[in-house]
């Protein structure tokens, strides 16, 4: 049975952390800030617990390691509080929100370390517990960083951990980091590499949410329209007007079967076959084509001595 704190994680650590973002540490007090209250509080409570000096450490994670003791895991978890505050505050610049939800997982990754470190292997515990933080600290920015979760496929935990840092090791080695550059390196889709890319660029807000606190006008009133504007409602008006006009005159000069084409065929809806339009007429369906195209030709000819800048207009108003 799992004990209560585990979470359904995999047995070993993930590989694509690597071991060179692990630091020891500190033996000094971490920074408060001075704007989140219960941070403050939290982390004035983590630094009232001492660290272990390495006797100690050794001591109590060969008794926790061969007897599971409560107490002996109490104080491996309480001596590396700030060793998951550090690390938190390493990845707050992905997490926009409370950096306690951050301490949280970190907190949890801790205590896993601590059930899975082995003391024999001749490593330190906060060395080793460096790797699960991260871990528990990286898989929630995932799973919450949008509306619609990243870092869902393998490729995508890969993108996640690796872009920024390869991009920094190409610009230094003199290469511009581009799409398929990225893509050619961590051995991706370059389509992948544009969608992370992308995703980490930004961060998502309510268009309800007002654009700075007390203010009336809200980040939705500043949306591009996708309705047209008013001048061009207007031009397309006058020019749909004129082209009824300068239709009207055109088909003073039409005889009954020109006129069926037109109406029946050119301007319907619901246009006639040209079989049907044959059959009215008594002709042929190739007839009504050969008349059909000379109208329209006609037609062109005639709107374009009419109307100026005409082929201006055919795009919008179609043929």
């Amino acid at each position: 049975m799992k004990d209560r704190f585990e979470p359904d994680y995999p047995e070993e650590l993930p590989e694509i952390l690597e071991p060179e973002i692990a630091e020891e540490p500190e033996e000094t007090t971490l920074p408060v800030p001075s704007d989140l209250d219960l941070v403050q509080r939290y982390i004035r409570e983590a630094n009232c617990f001492a660290l272990l000096s390495p006797e100690e450490e050794k001591s109590l994670t060969s008794h926790f390691h061969e007897t599971g003791d409560k107490e002996a895991g109490y104080r491996l978890i309480t001596s590396n509080l700030r060793l998951v505050i550090k690390i938190a505050l390493e990845f707050q610049k992905y997490w926009m929100k409370n950096l306690l939800d951050l301490i949280q997982e970190g907190n949890i990754g801790l205590m896993h370390a601590i059930k899975k470190f082995d003391p024999y292997r001749g490593i330190k515990l906060s060395y080793y517990a460096s790797f699960w933080i991260k871990a528990y600290i990286l898989k929630f920015i995932m799973d919450n960083w949008k509306l619609v979760k990243i870092g869902t496929t393998q490729a995508q935990r890969k993108l996640f951990y690796n872009l920024k840092r390869e991009k920094e090791k190409l610009r230094a080695l003199g290469f511009e980091p581009g799409p398929k550059l990225l893509a050619e390196v961590l051995q991706v889709r370059e389509e992948e590499v544009i969608e992370m890319d992308q995703r980490l660029g930004g961060w998502e807000f309510s268009l309800d949410a007002p654009l700075k606190e007390g203010s009336d006008e809200y980040h939705k009133n500043f949306l591009p329209t996708t309705e047209p504007a008013v001048e061009e409602i207007l031009a397309q008006s006058e020019l749909k007007d004129m082209f009824r006009r300068k239709l009207a005159q055109f088909r003073q000069n039409l005889n009954d079967k020109e006129l069926d084409i037109l109406d029946l065929r050119l301007l319907a809806e619901k246009p006639l076959t040209l079989h049907e339009i044959g059959a009215r007429h008594h002709i042929s369906r190739e007839r009504v084509r050969q008349i059909e195209d000379r109208l329209i030709k006609r037609l062109r000819q005639f709107l374009k001595n009419e109307i100026p800048d005409w082929e201006d207009y055919r795009t919008p108003m179609g043929d």
